[in-house]
């Protein structure tokens, strides 16, 4: 008997090593290569879908951070009846202060700090795939090397304006080998160095680009048009640094126009699924109660006959109305700027680089340059030329106003970088929601677990 069992367990053991039918041969999903074939000498194809897939990504922060920055900026309301921490922790009320998991990978701060980075993996990933393909030569290698730095010097920007003083990682090219978190300078600094080497690749790239962008990119897509892309968010990065003659020399070398169209620049696409709709999009008077509102003190302090008010703010037939447990927000007006839900969103424009002139030149203390370029804003916003001080002062002043309008509720956050770029934060009413506004938000609760379990 003992013999027979040992015989049987002998079979069973050799039918198991031999071929089990529960060890399932690994399969690759054919419409999701991995990321190591897409580095093994990938064709022109594979770079092209990876190409496509960095724009894709490159927009992925603009739904939260057009709430979120925007709602601490108070140029905006997120009104969400159905999930009031978009009111209640955003705004902060009741004393809510900024926690490291809702405000980390969360529902809060994924885009404002995970979706960004994983934009940069793609960047990274496209650079190593390019460099091993022998399907490009030199030149169309360094194109698409210039265009995915470029891509991810404004991605890394995300992440240190919401973290600020906490500090970001930028050594991140591999996910399980993190490097350290850098001050908020030595970030800048850094992005201000990829954005360099981004635009060298591009100077060794000839004149035409080799791949396909998305109409976002009309106009800019060419090598000429790259590098003044690139530019545009060096001359952006420069403020933040506060170099302003860096941020003249960037604008010289951007697609800045000061007789050009002022919303002229590079866009995020969308379009009908399998693709995205346009995240801010939102029916005129539609009977919602989710739904982006103009803050009332942007009302309040409106010029009149200012253009700007008249072709982004639309008075509701009925105002929206969300409970918190603070106080009631009623939203009066609501956005007006996208006029279909596949309107193109664009990530940095000409507006923006000429009020980026008018600060350089206020900061440098050259006033006629610095009243010159309000003036070309105040023009197309049908309001008459600056007429007030022109101490550095009022100046800045003044353009932080301008500032205001011109760039309200881009997907950036303007006005909340603005005010803390300035020390003005204690400036921004929250007489109208009870609430509080924040400088900076946590680091994440994952990286605190990451140093203190794998990486220390």
């Amino acid at each position: 008997m003992k013999k027979i069992q040992i015989t049987l367990m002998a079979g069973m053991v050799a039918v198991l090593f031999s071929c089990n039918p529960l060890n399932i041969d690994p399969l690759t999903d054919p419409n999701n290569p991995s990321e190591a074939a897409a580095l093994a000498n990938a064709p022109r194809s594979q770079v092209q879908f990876l190409l496509t897939g960095l724009e894709s990504r490159h927009r992925g922060y603009v739904t939260n951070i057009s709430q979120a920055w925007n709602t601490f900026g108070r140029e905006i309301w997120y009104l969400n009846a159905s999930d009031p921490r978009f009111q209640t922790d955003w705004l902060g009320q009741a004393g809510r202060v900024p926690d490291a998991a809702y405000f980390g990978f969360g529902a809060s701060g994924g885009g404002s700090y995970a979706t960004p980075y994983q934009a940069i993996k793609q960047g990274y990933v496209l650079i190593d795939a390019v460099q091993n393909s022998s399907f490009l030569n030199n030149a169309e290698k360094k194109a698409v090397e210039g265009f995915a730095k470029t891509i991810m010097g404004y991605q890394f920007i995300i992440p240190a304006n919401w973290q600020y003083e906490n500090g970001i990682r930028t050594n991140v090219k591999d996910p399980l080998n993190p490097g350290g978190f850098r001050s908020y300078t030595a970030a800048l600094t850094f992005i201000d160095s990829l954005l360099t080497a981004g635009l060298a690749d591009l100077n060794a790239a000839g004149t035409t680009f080799p791949f396909k962008l998305t109409a976002g990119f009309n106009g800019f897509n060419t090598i000429d048009g790259l590098k003044r892309v690139n530019r545009a968010i060096a001359a952006r990065v420069a403020v933040y640094r506060k170099d302003w003659q860096g941020a003249l020399n960037n604008l010289g070398q951007s697609f800045m126009n000061l007789s050009g169209d002022l919303n002229n620049g590079p866009a995020h696409t969308f379009s009908a699924p399998p693709d995205a709709f346009n995240p801010l999009f939102y029916l005129l008077d539609a009977n919602i109660n989710t739904i982006i509102v103009v803050h009332p003190s942007v009302l309040a302090d409106t010029t009149r006959g200012d253009r700007r008010v008249a072709t982004k703010f639309h008075k509701r037939a009925v105002p929206v109305t969300v409970t918190t447990d603070a106080t009631p927000l009623v939203g009066t007006h609501q956005d007006k700027r996208w006029p279909i839900n596949t309107a193109a969103i664009p990530f940095i424009k000409n507006e923006e680089l000429i009020l980026i002139k008018a600060e350089a030149h206020a900061q440098l203390n050259q006033t006629a340059d610095a009243v010159a370029a309000i003036n070309i804003v105040r023009k197309a916003a049908n309001l008459s030329n600056y007429t007030g001080a022109t101490t550095q002062a009022a100046l800045i002043n003044q353009i932080l106003y301008e500032r205001r309008y011109s760039l309200w509720a881009e997907p950036w956050g303007h006005r909340w970088i603005d005010a803390r770029r300035y020390d003005r934060l204690n400036t921004i009413p929250t007489s109208f929601d009870k609430g509080t506004i924040f400088k900076q938000f946590p680091r994440p609760q994952a990286e605190i677990n990451w140093d203190l379990y794998v990486g220390g």
